[in-house]
This record gives structure tokens, sequence and C-alpha cells, in this order.
């Protein structure tokens, strides 16, 4: 059977609070799991420590991806395939094929970020997400902090976060 995680839950109401708490927190030691919050808070990714992402690199790769295989396939489906001249036109005429190439391009780009978008994420449809507390989807703010990865002992993680502005603490297992 697999050994449980424990975290401490810090509820928040104030989102500039909750800034400051991170910074705080993080500047004493305390390794964050995560935070969720009902809307976004502007600067709370930096103060977290995220990096930049990557996905607009996944999204052009996927984009030059459909635009190289609708090019490819029209000049050989027209060119090389089944070569018909069609109104005078030569083989390799490419103002015709910018509507097609166009609308392949987007649509690889669309399904790869949607499938990006789930693999970075973890969601798979039999897995379900974990809810620290369920008022983190209506009007507060909730700092998970993984007591097995912190060194600092569980009672002091709860002082620094009462001292910085937590309204309620929790221990949530899963």
């Amino acid at each position: 059977m697999a050994s449980k995680e424990n975290y401490l839950v810090g509820i928040f109401d104030d989102e500039d609070v909750l800034l400051h708490a991170v910074e705080n927190i993080r500047d004493k030691g305390v390794k964050i799991k995560e935070v969720y919050s009902p809307f976004p808070v502007h600067g709370l990714d930096e103060a977290l420590g995220y990096r930049r992402t990557r996905l607009p690199i996944a999204a052009f790769l996927f984009g030059m991806t459909g635009t190289i295989t609708a090019l490819s396939t029209q000049i050989w489906m027209l060119g090389f395939d089944w070569p018909m001249i069609i109104g005078g036109k030569n083989f390799f005429s490419i103002p015709p094929f910018i509507p097609v190439t166009f609308e392949f391009t987007v649509l690889l780009s669309a399904f790869g970020m949607a499938g990006t978008f789930l693999v970075v994420s973890d969601m798979k449809p039999y897995k379900w997400p974990r809810m620290y507390d369920n008022r983190s989807t209506d009007d507060k703010h909730v700092m998970a902090i993984d007591l097995g990865a912190n060194k600092i002992s569980k009672e002091e993680i709860r002082q620094i976060l009462k001292s910085n502005g937590a309204s309620e603490v929790n221990e949530k297992s899963f």
C-alpha cells in the first residue's frame, strides 16, 4: 500500500497577502507545492519561481508540421501522383494551395496544443484532481505545502503560515 502524502493547507482571504506570504515563506526555506486561486493573481508565478513556459515553441513546431504536411501532400498529389491541368495552371502553382495550407496549419496547431496541454497538466480521463480546499474555487486562495518535501517541522510551518496572514491552516492527507 502506498504511503499517504501529508500537506499543510494555508487559506488566505486576500491576493496581496497571499503574494507577500509566498515570497516570505519561500525566503524562509519552505518548499511550496502549489497555490490555488479562484482568479489569476498577477505576479504569483514569478513569486513561486516558475520558469517561462515553452508552449509557444511547441505551438510553432505543430504549426510548421501542418504547413509542411499540407504543402508536401498537395504538391505530391497534384504534381506527381495525379497531375492535371486545371484552368491552364501549371502543376506547382502555389496560390491555390494557400487556403488548404493555412487551414491545416491551424488544425494541427490546435490539436497539438490541446494534446500538449492535457499531457503537461497530467489530465487523464481516469484521474481525479486533488482538492485541498473546496473554497479555492469560490473566494479563498489556498497554499499547499508538502510536509514530506520540507525539512522544517509541521508546527514551524504552521506558525510561518499564520504569521504571514493565513486565516486558517489545515492538515490534509491523500
